[in-house]
């Protein structure tokens, strides 16, 4: 046998040795060897190439992991741009969103584009392209524009310019709230003088009156959803809105109509008292103003069933319209992504507010009057420093659009209720959020301050419950379930403290201690 032939193996019994034996036919194979054997060891001329039963191939084995990781890296890279779009400031000015698309060799102007189109245009650009792509096409003269323009307008273009009543404006937001301010401050330093053991007594009693909440009354407010509900600020009478387009008026807790208030030719969402209402203003004098989906803003008072008058209309749905505490400004929410500030006095829009890049859908003003809270359809919230126009915190955390918003009498706590249904409890001092509460199974629609001391929270939702959190250990404390549907809005008597909430189901209904 020759040193490159393989030594054969019989596949049966018998003598294998050469010629002798029984005559029988022995049948051979070769011997099976590793890949590494046969391509160490080429056959010799003239033989057979060698055989192997072990599969090599790795047409099974290859994964569309590339391709995999590549979609993901893709989507990863979208969300990321998609963040940046949101966190890039872009000017509210017109002309120079125009002057900027056309440096970025980019058409001015679409069919059909407005304004607001134009910018968030310019943002996606600006998120794909870098924010310091305006600085790479042509460098001397962006630097030569950008001095004239510092010299010529120094302050913050992102913000829009107000008329001479703004300034007016704001120095009395300044008065207003440093002696707000000051008297808050002076509270609270002697509740701190108070024991620790009558502290924690009185809120263990806060703690036994919520956990004995119970339904005190239900009616049947109207033909159509009710959308919001307030209490006034004596508690003794509530509002309601309705989708059929009326207010109504009613007294609690007997659930009595006393006067129906009909101008509205839409849904309205929202209804507020004037902070002075049924307290010490004149039953003529303004009461309540409410809103509608076609951008209608309406006064109203407590004498007749007509309204007082009505604010230019704002061309957009107004979701929430809130009272400053001084009771001399009504922030309103607009569907074009902007809020407004009214000077009810001299009866002029003082404030034309951006910084949302989707509908504001809320809005609360701080005890003080110092600082105003929004909540948006793009998931953020944005906290405002009403005495100088500044976004002074910007609250990113909730995945979904922020329709409620509220503050603590404390001055300083925030919490707003959201889509992804959770509230979110923000400190301003500290400048971010301190906790979740994963409140409810559906939509948190509305979130409420104890208003006396601030020790809980009231959330409903659109799983149609109700639930009372104790503030600081954000302990669940009661579910209020009762309503037949979603729950829409809820309000918290100033005086006595009872809960009022408004339903899909057409009624509203009271709670208090049993």
């Amino acid at each position: 046998m020759s040193d490159g032939e393989e030594s054969p193996v019989p596949l049966s019994g018998g003598n294998s040795g050469g010629g002798g034996g029984s005559g029988e036919r022995q049948w051979y194979a070769p011997m099976e060897t590793s890949t590494a054997e046969n391509d160490s060891q080429p056959a010799s001329p003239g033989s057979p190439a060698p055989t192997s039963n072990i599969h090599t191939s790795n047409e099974y084995m290859e994964l569309d992991e590339p391709e995999m990781l590549d979609e993901k890296k893709a989507l990863l890279e979208e969300f990321e741009r998609k963040r940046r779009a949101r966190m890039i400031h872009v000017t509210t000015d017109d002309s120079e969103v125009k002057q900027q698309l056309r440096q970025l060799g980019e058409p001015i102007c679409l069919f059909g584009e407005g304004p607001a189109d134009r910018r968030n245009r310019l943002k996606e650009l600006l998120s794909r392209l870098g924010e310091d792509a305006l600085k790479k096409t042509a460098p001397g003269q962006q630097e030569r524009e950008t001095a004239e323009h510092d010299q010529q307008r120094p302050e913050e273009t992102w913000y829009h310019e107000g008329p001479q009543s703004l300034k007016d404006s704001r120095t009395f937001l300044v008065n207003y709230s440093i002696s707000r301010a000051r008297a808050r401050l002076k509270k609270e330093r002697l509740e701190y003088q108070v024991p620790e053991a009558t502290r924690t007594a009185k809120r263990q009693e806060v703690q036994n009156k919520l956990r004995s909440f119970g339904l005190l009354g239900s009616q049947n407010a109207d033909t159509r959803p009710i959308s919001y509900c307030s209490f006034s600020p004596n508690g003794k009478l509530l509002v309601t809105s309705s989708w059929s387009g009326l207010v109504k008026v009613w007294q609690v807790p007997q659930c009595i109509e006393e006067r129906t208030l009909s101008g509205h030719n839409c849904y309205v969402d929202c209804v507020e008292w004037h902070p002075s209402a049924t307290v010490s203003m004149e039953p003529t004098a303004l009461n309540l103003v409410s809103s509608g989906r076609d951008g209608s803003v309406q006064l109203w008072s407590l004498s007749g069933e007509e309204p007082l008058g009505e604010l230019p209309s704002l061309d957009s749905r107004v979701s929430r319209v809130g009272f400053h505490p001084s009771g001399k400004f009504l922030g309103c929410c607009v569907h074009d992504n902007s809020w407004r500030l009214w000077d009810l006095e001299v009866q002029e829009e003082v404030l034309f507010q951006e910084g949302h890049s989707k509908p504001v859908y809320c809005i609360g003003f701080q005890n003080d009057g110092s600082l105003a809270a929004t909540g948006g359809m793009d998931s953020y919230g944005r906290v405002w420093d009403l005495r100088t126009g500044r976004c002074v915190m910007f609250l990113s955390g909730h995945q979904n659009p922020v329709l409620a918003v509220d503050w603590s009498p404390d001055g300083y706590h925030v919490v707003t209720g959201s889509e992804d249904n959770s509230a979110k409890i923000w400190d301003v001092r500290q400048r971010r959020c301190t906790y979740t509460i994963p409140a409810h199974t559906g939509i948190v629609t509305g979130v409420r301050y104890d208003c006396s001391g601030g020790q809980y929270i009231v959330t409903c939702s659109y799983d149609g419950s109700v639930r009372l959190w104790c503030h600081g250990s954000f302990q669940a404390m009661r579910a209020l379930e009762g309503h037949g549907q979603k729950v829409m809005g809820v309000s918290i008597s100033p005086v006595d403290g009872i809960i009022a909430t408004c339903s899909f189901d057409r009624t509203f209904k009271i709670w208090g201690p049993d």
